[in-house]
């Protein structure tokens, strides 16, 4: 299973980096093996995300803002959506992760 967060390097919003990077921040923390993929520069991925979030989960404006987060193709959310995840203590159920990665890291 591999974890996708869909970031966008270039933004003008100081709300998306922070978003952008506390998520991977909490992934890199706790061991979770995960793919960063740049909508601004891969216009094929940014179509994919667009296409793979759920309707109900689109703005009423606009185009969903990064960072989304996929477990392969299944979509986990979006910002709001971890942060309660993080603030419930459910993380790794949101992420469709049985439990707590172990703390090998054959990256490392």
């Amino acid at each position: 299973m591999v974890i996708r967060v869909y970031v966008a390097s270039s933004t003008g919003s100081v709300a998306v980096k922070k978003h952008q990077q506390e998520v991977v921040g909490f992934l890199e923390a706790n061991r979770v093996s995960f793919q960063e993929v740049d909508i601004t520069m891969l216009e094929e991925q940014r179509l994919w995300m667009y296409r793979n979030i759920p309707r109900d989960k689109l703005p009423e404006k606009g185009n969903p803002l990064p960072p989304q987060i996929f477990n392969e193709d299944r979509y986990c959310g979006n910002y709001e959506d971890f942060f309660q995840s993080k603030e419930n203590n459910t993380v790794f159920a949101f992420l469709g992760l049985d439990a707590h990665p172990s703390v090998k890291d054959s990256e490392s």
